[in-house]
């Protein structure tokens, strides 16, 4: 479950670092952003499971803009915002708009730790979810293939039944031209030569 990459995102230098060396220590690969303009040039270039980001950032690009920029570069991206106090009105208004989770300051590492493991076993799932459904999706394919390919075969099986019906109903035929008739057709079904005896 440490296989995620989490981007942090702060301006405060303290908060980042402690952030990123105790993500390191369990595990996680860790990218850094100082501000918001800097997360947002990071977003199309790497692949990121989880934002850890300050609410309230210098400029015009905070928390709330992160999560924005991050869920329309990617809906599966999880967020979860690092308030005061004070802003925990506001993380709970992120949280209508996507975010995972907030946490208030100081961070209680156990807590942070129990969010990201619940977001990889949620997105754990949902691989599997996605690799079952896909797995579906293809059995149902080859299914229908299959079932076009015997509804074929069993009309042409039904056309050669109803003509062979036909050659053996046909009175004005002698049962011998009935029966070679008969036999030609099974053998061009089969495609095997008959030999006369």
């Amino acid at each position: 479950m440490r296989n995620m990459t989490i981007l942090v995102v702060d301006d405060d230098p303290v908060i980042r670092r402690m952030l990123e060396k105790r993500l390191e220590k369990e595990g996680y690969e860790v990218l850094i952003a100082e501000d918001g303009y800097q997360a947002k040039k990071i977003f199309p270039q790497q692949h990121i499971d989880v934002v850890l980001t300050d609410l309230i950032m210098p400029g015009s690009i905070g928390g709330i803009e992160v999560l924005d920029i991050a869920k329309k570069i990617n809906p599966t991206i999880e967020v979860i915002l690092i308030t005061a106090h004070s802003s925990v009105d506001t993380a709970v208004e992120a949280m209508k708009k996507g975010a995972a989770d907030y946490l208030e300051k100081p961070i209680n590492f156990d807590e942070l730790f129990l969010r990201l493991e619940k977001i990889a076993n949620l997105q754990s799932i949902m691989r599997n979810a996605m690799d079952l459904s896909q797995a579906m999706d293809t059995t149902e394919s080859a299914a229908a293939v299959t079932i076009q390919n015997l509804e074929i075969r069993n009309a042409e099986l039904q056309g050669r039944l109803n003509a062979i019906e036909t050659i053996l109903r046909d009175k004005q035929s002698p049962p011998y031209d009935q029966v070679d008739k008969v036999l030609d057709l099974l053998a061009a079904e089969n495609n095997i030569i008959i030999y006369p005896q």
